[in-house]
């Protein structure tokens, strides 16, 4: 368990924590000259049961409540220190206050120097003290009269704390790791070392973790867990951690900063957040007000945009946008405190809701809707009101990473919501099966609605399908969870088209007829010099019109492409042409080429390489610079030859991102992307971004 104290100055901390302990936590030589704390102390007392005791003992002076505030967060129980000769004071009052905004809900009252009082004088300042703490998250804290200089009360106190930590539940190790450094210092023979309070998970020796935000890697040699040598530090427990790395030292590492699981490593400057207001304030919170940000041990400026219609008044709550000077290192439900600009008095606190808050449609119904589903406590409850409500998918792999869920916790958590996800790249989104099961039956509508306007087209294109459909799915989840389908033969996918399985646009078979005398004379030895659609008629005797329909209605099926006006030449010729210039640029010392070495490849006049290439360029497969172009590695499957991308789509093999999981195992299909960029990918060569994956065709 760790302590916490808490009180103005003077009223006898530190020589509570050192009665009770044996420790003085003055360390600084300016504190010892002083005779008041000025920065966070540290001691420890063994517990009869065998565990530690921590204690952080902080500061009490106005001057330095950002200290107090470093080493307030992630202690378990609060010992409010108040000295009966003065009673309830300023900083006591602030630190009571800082205290409840942090939602520190277990403590007891030392009531200090009670030697120098009666029982009379005791009682009042008792009641004054009971008066104070209600309407507080300590109301009905014990009081306990102490005095440091007669032992009255220390052993009842110690006794009092090794019962509360005896009765403390112990905080769950299943999170990521995360420690909120407070101090950093080398030792010879040992190097750089931080401290700090550990707010979740665990870390053992050996480790890889990362110091946040600044982004440095770091490995665990040794660890100190409440004062002792172990190979394993938890959750609610004060650690000492011996980092090794390339650029780690102790001046790299600065207080406020977060040694964490490498996977949460994502610094924000955008929060969204519920702040409330002290009923001791005497102005409202307005637009854009300044305010200095304590997270963790961490102090940042920062800026406060209204979500609501109105400033926020004293003693009220309400949804905020901060808008931080730098990044932090954070998670979502961390609670935070907010003080002025001068640093003179504490004006509010709250809890971070969405770490990822958007810049523009903050206040938009859909985005404060959102915000009541983020500010439920529990994460696995606010992931179902998140997938019930617009746009009715979550970016899974974000989700988990800012609540710090470990991989098992988001696996059963899917699992029991039974979410449908979909792999795009790195990243995993979730839908609910009732969402899913809607968005299918919508696609295959919309299909069938398009194929009946239009029964001569081959398919509607992605994007215009992904626009019609709702939910409006990121583009490369779309084209991820079209995979299912098509596996399944609901749906085909041809390059940049997507069809009903049975849909087959067939040509007649007088233009079958037709074909069979146009394709020869388009292709053989003279497939980059085809006749054009006049020449074609005359050749043939058949009238320009019906050669220029045929060849068009063959472009809409992939057979052909019109790469200049009436000059159409066949789709695997395209193709072949598109591997002369990746040959060209990979052959050229800088990856350019002419169109004069383009024209000698393919045998051809001037201006008709020139058409080519410019059909090339629309279509982003090169890029032009002056007279020189280079290759677009993104499009080159945009002119696939036929065959191939039949077989890429339609063969059944194991090519979806979407697979269903062995939730015991965790393992799962291997994801491919669909699209142009990855078709020719083998999945062998593609990584699973994580085990949480559920079929989205079944």
């Amino acid at each position: 368990m760790i302590i916490g104290t808490a009180g103005h100055i003077d009223h006898g901390k530190t020589s509570l924590v050192r009665a009770l302990t044996g420790v003085d936590t003055d360390r600084l030589k300016e504190e010892k000259a002083r005779g008041i704390s000025i920065d966070l102390g540290f001691a420890y007392l063994p517990a009869p049961d065998g565990s530690v005791l921590g204690f952080v003992d902080v500061p009490g002076h106005e001057k330095f409540v950002h200290n107090m505030l470093a080493g307030a967060t992630g202690i378990d129980f609060v010992l409010l220190v108040i000295a009966v000769d003065d009673g309830v004071m300023p900083q006591t009052r602030e630190h009571l206050a800082i205290v409840d905004l942090l939602g520190i809900e277990r403590g007891i009252v030392a009531l200090t120097k009670s030697d120098l009082v009666d029982e009379a004088e005791r009682t009042k300042v008792a009641a004054e003290i009971a008066q104070t703490l209600e309407g507080t998250s300590l109301a009905g804290a014990e009081i306990v009269p102490v005095s440091t200089v007669t032992g009255e009360g220390i052993d009842a106190l110690r006794d009092r704390l090794f019962e509360a930590a005896h009765t403390l539940q112990a905080r769950a190790p299943r999170e990521r790791f995360r420690l909120a450094v407070d101090r950093s210092f080398t030792l010879p023979g040992f190097g750089t070392i931080v401290t700090g309070t550990v707010l979740s998970g665990a870390v053992a020796t050996g480790d890889k973790v990362t110091i946040s935000p600044s982004g440095l890697a770091a490995r665990v040699r040794s660890i100190h867990a409440q004062d002792r040598p172990t190979e394993r530090g938890l959750a609610g427990q004060r650690c000492a951690l011996n980092l090794a790395g390339d650029g780690i030292s102790k001046d790299a590492i600065a207080r406020g900063q977060v040694v964490l699981d490498p996977d949460l490593h994502a610094p924000t400057d955008r929060i969204d957040a519920t702040l409330r207001l002290l009923a001791t304030e005497t102005k409202p919170v307005i637009q854009w007000m300044p305010a200095r940000l304590h997270h963790a041990a961490t102090e940042v400026g920062a800026r406060i945009v209204l979500l609501g219609d109105a400033a926020i008044a004293p003693g009220a709550d309400a949804p905020v946008q901060l808008v931080l000077d730098r990044p932090i290192a954070a998670a979502v439900g961390d609670r935070f405190v907010l003080r002025d600009t001068t640093a003179q008095r504490t004006i509010g606190g709250g809890k971070f809701l969405d770490l990822r808050a958007p810049v523009r449609k903050r206040r938009a119904p859909e985005r404060l809707a959102q915000l009541r589903a983020h500010a439920i406590g529990d994460s696995e409850q606010a992931l179902a009101a998140l997938l019930e409500i617009a746009p009715h998918f979550v970016d899974l792999s974000a989700f988990t990473r800012d609540c710090a869920l470990s991989g098992q916790q988001a696996q059963a958590i899917g699992e029991r919501l039974g979410v449908v996800t979909a792999s795009a790249g790195e990243r995993v989104f979730a839908l609910s099966a009732p969402v899913w099961l809607r968005f299918k039956q919508r696609l295959l509508a919309a299909l069938k609605t398009f194929h009946t306007a239009n029964p001569d087209l081959p398919g509607i294109g992605l994007e215009k399908l992904r626009m019609q459909l709702d939910p409006r799915l990121p583009a490369a989840v779309f084209r991820s969870v079209l995979q299912g389908p098509v596996r399944d033969k609901e749906i085909g996918l041809d390059g940049a088209w997507v069809r009903l399985a049975g849909h087959e646009v067939r040509l007649t078979p007088d233009d079958e007829k037709t074909w069979k005398r146009v394709a020869p004379l388009i292709g053989g030895a003279e497939r980059f010099r085809p006749p054009r659609v006049r020449d074609i008629g005359t050749m043939l005797g058949l009238h320009e019109t019906d050669v220029r329909r045929l060849l068009k209605l063959l472009g809409r099926l992939g057979k052909v492409d019109e790469v200049a006006q009436d000059h159409f030449f066949l789709r695997p010729t395209v193709a072949e042409m598109v591997g002369i210039v990746v040959d060209l640029g990979a052959t050229s010392a800088n990856a350019e080429f002419s169109a004069a070495q383009f024209r000698d490849r393919v045998d051809n006049g001037r201006k008709v390489a020139i058409q080519i290439l410019e059909f090339l360029d629309r279509h982003g497969v090169t890029l032009r610079r002056g007279d020189l172009r280079r290759v677009n590695k993104h499009r080159l499957d945009l002119f696939r030859r036929d065959t191939g991308a039949e077989t890429a789509n339609t063969s059944g093999r194991e090519s979806s991102p979407v697979g269903r999981p062995d939730f015991k195992s965790g393992r799962g299909r291997e994801p491919v992307l669909g699209g142009f960029d990855s078709l020719s990918l083998p999945p062998s060569k593609m990584k699973a971004p994580g085990p949480l994956k559920k079929d989205l065709a079944r």
